[in-house]
């Protein structure tokens, strides 16, 4: 059905109205129309409305579903896939961080890490995933490690994933501030993100000004990991945002998990809505992360709520929001292989991304795009843009989202990918 050479084609399929410039085509309620979509050299030349009883279609699609490349803002390559070495004892937020203690002092040696790492994009890779930021846990000594690993990872994969790189650190940690400030210039020399998971320590406004005075003194954009708890009195979010005003930042900020928000009082809620809203700030949840997790309960009784964010209410104030993978078979998440299509069809009866979808689709392409500082053409299909696409099975939203979309066809560049899996065999070396 496909050509592979880098000619000419056609391809007739259904393209969503959140990721092509509307220009005529009729659009059904899902927000679908037919469209011609010609690629030339490896770029898109033309999208034009297709009338569906005309000739001329090399690739006639039958309305499958064509997506573009999928973008993920959220995820921790270096801990991915060590759950069968070192599994979470009890499922709970405090044992994934034991575990991963444990296991970051027993085993991240370069070569593990690299390895892990390697895996895990080689999966992204076939699932069609073309932009990825990943945090690098870099409390001392695993800074000196990871972050030229990453560097080396980074170069291989350039042209096939474009890869970012977020320090991740408790906040309290930034009290030491010599640490810190190598941390920092460290940051800023692989070109990466500075980033911090915030508690309600007592000092955590301090901390913060540290933080986003190192990062407009370095030109750097912040991503936090922030109230990944239940807990009322988790208001960090809030917090940043002030932040973030208070210093007169006007970077990028990336914050994810937000989970605390959904238990707040509305009061609580308004206030913080309206400070994220006021900066320029995009938020990410991880659905499937944050269901496993949160509100987990030692007593064997069902947990009573879904541990995601107040997306809705974010995206009604015009706040840039976003879904990712988060963790991949480790103590924090047991399952997962950064399949952005898996991440959207569970956010979507999660976080009930439908009735109606809308530009729902964006939390998953060009939103998070935006939030990494991509260019305008990622999570898009644009005339003139690379032609780097998915040819999904489904036709229709409920057909995408019912099924693993196993047999979809990932063409980057205007030719078809190989799409094996690697093996997990490939990873049994070092789970001895």
């Amino acid at each position: 059905m496909v050509r592979t050479e880098t000619g000419f084609s056609l391809y007739r399929a259904h393209l969503h109205d959140s990721w092509v410039d509307s220009g005529g085509a009729e659009h059904d309620d899902e927000g679908f129309g037919l469209y011609d979509l010609t690629v030339e050299n490896g770029r898109i030349a033309s999208i034009t409305p297709s009338v569906a009883a005309s000739e001329g279609a090399e690739n006639d699609l039958r309305r499958r579903v064509v997506l573009p490349a999928l973008i993920d803002c959220h995820t921790h390559l270096d801990k991915g896939h060590i759950w069968p070495r070192r599994p979470n004892p009890d499922g709970s937020f405090p044992g994934a961080l034991g575990a991963v203690l444990a296991d970051r002092s027993a085993n991240w040696s370069a070569e593990d890490v690299e390895a892990r790492m390697e895996f895990a994009l080689k999966c992204a890779y076939a699932y069609g995933t073309k932009a990825i930021r990943t945090h690098l846990d870099s409390l001392p000594p695993q800074e000196t490690i990871s972050w030229p690993v990453f560097e080396k990872v980074r170069e291989r994969w350039k042209g096939r994933i474009d890869l970012q790189g977020a320090c991740l650190f408790g906040i309290d940690t930034g009290r030491d501030e010599a640490w810190f400030q190598t941390l920092v210039q460290r940051v800023r020399q692989a070109g990466g993100v500075l980033g911090a998971v915030t508690f309600m320590v007592p000092d955590i406004e301090q901390l913060l000004d540290m933080i986003f005075r190192a990062a407009i003194e370095n030109d750097l954009p912040l991503d936090f990991h922030a109230d990944e708890t239940d807990a009322l009195e988790a208001v960090s979010l809030r917090l940043i945002a002030e932040a973030a005003k208070r210093n007169g930042y006007e970077g990028r900020i990336l914050i994810g998990h937000c989970c605390s928000l959904a238990r707040q009082p509305d009061d609580e809620v308004l206030r913080t809505l309206d400070a994220v809203a006021d900066c320029n700030i995009s938020v990410v949840s991880l659905p499937m992360c944050n269901m496993f997790l949160q509100d987990r309960r030692s007593d064997n009784t069902t947990p009573r709520w879904r541990g995601v964010t107040l997306l809705h209410e974010m995206k009604a104030r015009g706040i840039n929001v976003c879904v990712a993978s988060d963790n991949t078979r480790d103590p924090f998440y047991a399952y997962g292989d950064l399949d952005m299509i898996e991440v959207y069809r569970m956010a979507t009866r999660i976080i009930q991304f439908d009735h109606p979808v809308a530009d729902w689709p964006k939390a998953a392409l060009s939103n998070p795009a935006k939030a990494m500082g991509l260019s305008e053409d990622c999570g898009r299909l644009v005339e003139g843009g690379p032609a780097d696409f998915l040819i999904c099975e489904g036709r229709s939203w409920t057909e995408i989202l019912s099924r693993p979309e196993s047999g979809r066809i990932v063409v980057r560049d205007g030719k078809v990918i190989d799409r094996a899996l690697p093996s997990y065999e490939e990873l049994d070396h070092l789970m001895e």
